[in-house]
């Protein structure tokens, strides 16, 4: 199985186990299916320059099947019982659970599923691995708390993710939800920034809303790349919704990560730990890499250059740690 950070082996304190759960069971919970489309970063008009050491060229997928019936069943229980832990997360989402995987051994082990992992991992086109950061596994979105009108009201804001790879899988039966649709902006992150700039958000001629045929299905997205969000929710039905994140096994390509924002968001017990061991992952590839690659020169500058980017994911930690909480980044309801 490829593993970036190993999953702890404890909870962190005031975390228990849920009771009476069953093992996960990738016979039963499991029925992967390839999504009929790929979206390539390039369809969404980023040029092959920024593309060139991002994680992989893919944009997005099509929905495509990851739960059987017994496993998208078991997934609700399980979002039902972890919604006891929701909380805001900053100024975009009212209701939503991180560290569930601390909370849920079968949410875990779906998370880290080596047959998920590969899954994804053919449809990126790279190696791949659950997110260095527990944090990023399995986190569950759900409905606000009233709806604001006959406009209704968007679960999340515009954004892009503050990880590199992740899927979003409908829980609960978007068939039964009164909007709340997942959409994707037709275009980069910098035309959503130029936009929000004017008070603008993504126009509906713009805005990709995927069929998601019903609970389990999810759809690939290049995090960090696509500007997406929940849209509005015109009556107060159950709409949940779960996150599942990434990495590349290539510590060489960019980090893709924006973890400062997750101080304003994430239990800092749980997450200084989990950050510098992501960050201490990344600079141990790329130290190797200096083992083994670097030649013999007399320029003490060249091998300062080298040294300095192999560390420079760790020195930016320090940097952000040290900074505190910062506002999110998003670009608009």
């Amino acid at each position: 199985m490829n593993i970036a950070v190993p999953f702890p082996d404890t909870q962190p304190p005031g975390y228990q186990w849920l009771e009476g759960e069953r093992p996960f069971d990738p016979a039963i919970d499991l029925q992967l299916e390839a999504p009929s489309e790929i979206i390539m970063l390039t369809d969404l008009g980023y040029d092959e320059a920024e593309i060139a050491n991002k994680a992989t060229p893919v944009a997005a997928s099509s929905p495509f099947r990851v739960l059987s019936d017994e496993g998208a069943a078991m997934l609700l229980h399980v979002a039902r019982q972890l919604r006891q832990f929701a909380r805001p997360a900053a100024d975009r989402i009212e209701n939503m659970v991180r560290g569930g995987c601390y909370r849920s051994k079968w949410l875990r082990d779906l998370c880290t599923s080596p047959e998920l992992t590969e899954h994804l991992g053919a449809m990126y086109g790279i190696e791949i691995a659950p997110h260095a950061m527990p944090l990023h596994l399995g986190h569950i979105n759900f409905e606000p708390n009233a709806i604001d009108g006959a406009d209704g009201k968007p679960i999340d804001k515009w954004h892009h993710d503050t990880l590199p790879l992740d899927f979003v899988m409908m829980v609960t039966d978007p068939s039964m939800v009164d909007g709340g649709r997942f959409e994707y902006f037709d275009g980069t992150k910098h035309e959503a920034a130029e936009l929000a700039s004017k008070g603008q958000t993504p126009p509906p001629e713009r805005t990709v809303a995927p069929d998601f045929p019903g609970p389990g299905y999810a759809i690939a997205l290049h995090g960090d790349m696509v500007v997406h969000r929940a849209g509005p929710l015109f009556s107060l039905d159950e709409r949940i919704t779960m996150v599942n994140g990434y990495v590349a096994l290539d510590t060489s390509v960019d980090d893709q990560s924006r973890s400062a924002d997750l101080l304003s968001v994430d239990d800092h017990q749980i997450l200084f730990a989990e950050w510098a061991k992501m960050v201490a992952w990344r600079s141990q590839g790329r130290l190797n890499t200096l083992i083994d690659e670097i030649d013999f020169t007399d320029d003490p500058d060249t091998v300062v250059a080298q040294l300095e980017a192999a560390i420079a994911d760790t020195q930016q930690a320090i940097s952000d740690m040290r900074a505190g909480e910062r506002g999110t980044l998003h670009y608009g309801g």
